[in-house]
């Protein structure tokens, strides 16, 4: 198979409506069907597969779920499915109430590889502990950023020598994509990115196949090799890289870290769940004490490149765009900032968001306009983008700021 198109070549261009269910569907599921299933699913262009005691086998095909097995999976069946994809063990870490997170592969032939992001979680079903597992298919190399239509400002300044890049957006929202589509642009530029340390939970995609002379890349799993993302970014500076991928900014810890190896000459790349630009920068800093919560943001602020909000919503005549809302941080933006209390930076940040960057509802009137989506998705995503970020309840995180 064409390593350029991992894969595409997989999907059978079918309807909706015409999925029909896995026809090798067996009477009982055993590990060898397992890989069977999830290749038959790849066929079928599913972005995400659905495993769920007493339910049957789901698939999500733009945006839209599809039952493809006649018979719904049992007790025995997950046990199976949890064996293969897991390992033994799994059953115990559920019963302790935890979740399992990680990256599954399969090689339907020596040229073929196939990789899925998947969460195992614990659920209550007809009044017993049952199991879901949720696998995303992976491709097997990062799109391209001009494959998924970034702005030219956001390439641009997507590789400044060193400081903090965050890329924001709800689960889903394709956070890990646009990252690793950047991190393929700097590893195949002509002076390549030097030594790449990332450190991801799990890790979706892999760079093993994209050539870059002048590039060294190297990939940590959090928990699998290291314990946590702080200890991450600790351990990434002791290695002397030159970029910095954490996968997600989610404590003090993290953020202390990221900034401090953003203020010792690091590019630092990460994400955050959060809806907004400047409803990011206000979740960074609550994550810190009020007593240490203005010298952190000052920090943070010195630090900060650029910010950018994606959102994935359906698109019409089927499949998903990305929509971003994106503010540069350059040199005239962080000194205004740094010249007035953080008190006032969120209402700052929203009106230097409409003159110098691109607001969500910028993105999505243009869409509309260009008839990329349709009104309904205009409406929920520029009302619902508003109502999230007002809903984050973050000013009672910040009490005082």
């Amino acid at each position: 198979m064409d390593s350029d198109q991992p894969l595409d070549s997989f999907k059978e261009a079918v309807s909706p409506h015409a999925l029909g269910t896995w026809p090798d569907e067996p009477l009982r599921m055993a590990e060898e069907n397992v890989d069977a299933l999830l290749l038959w699913c790849v066929q079928k262009g599913a972005s995400d597969t659905s495993l769920q005691t007493d339910r049957p086998v789901y698939i999500e095909v733009d945006g839209m779920l599809h039952p493809v097995t006649r018979r719904a999976l049992d007790s025995a069946d997950i046990v199976c499915l949890l064996n293969k994809i897991y390992g033994t063990d799994a059953q115990a870490k559920l019963a302790a109430g935890s979740d399992l997170d990680l990256s599954y592969e399969i090689r339907p032939d020596r040229s073929t590889r196939m990789r899925f992001r998947v969460n195992i979680t614990a659920i209550l079903s007809r009044g017993r502990d049952s199991v879901q597992i949720t696998l995303r298919t992976l491709p097997n190399l990062p799109p391209k950023m001009a494959d998924l239509g970034i702005e030219p400002e956001i390439i641009e300044n997507w590789s400044p020598h060193q400081g903090l890049i965050l890329v924001t957006g709800p689960t889903g929202s394709g956070k890990t994509t646009l990252l690793a589509a950047g991190c393929r642009m700097l590893i195949e530029r002509a002076r390549g990115c030097g030594k790449m340390l990332t450190y991801e939970a799990p890790i979706e995609y892999v760079y093993d196949a994209i050539v870059g002379d002048r590039s060294l890349v190297a990939q940590t799993e959090i928990p699998r090799h290291l314990p946590s993302f702080a200890q991450g970014v600790r351990n990434a500076l002791r290695r002397k890289p030159n970029i910095i991928l954490v996968g997600e900014a989610r404590d003090r810890e993290t953020v202390s870290a990221a900034i401090e190896a953003g203020q010792t000459g690091h590019l630092v790349f990460s994400t955050a769940h959060t809806l907004g630009v400047a409803a990011t920068i206000r979740r960074m800093i609550s994550v810190f004490d009020p007593a240490e919560r203005s010298e952190r943001a000052y920090a943070m602020m010195e630090t900060l490149r650029l910010i950018v909000t994606q959102s994935l919503v359906p698109k019409v005549g089927g499949g998903r765009v990305g929509l971003r809302e994106f503010l540069v941080f350059d040199e005239k933006i962080r000194e205004t900032l740094l010249d007035m209390p953080i008190e006032r930076w969120t209402t700052e940040t929203q009106r230097l968001l409409l003159r110098s960057g691109q607001t969500m509802e910028q993105t999505a009137t243009h869409a509309f306009e260009n008839g990329t989506i349709d009104r309904r998705t205009y409406l929920l995503l520029t009302k619902g983008f508003t109502a999230e970020d007002d809903q984050e309840g973050l000013d009672d995180d910040l009490s005082g700021f």
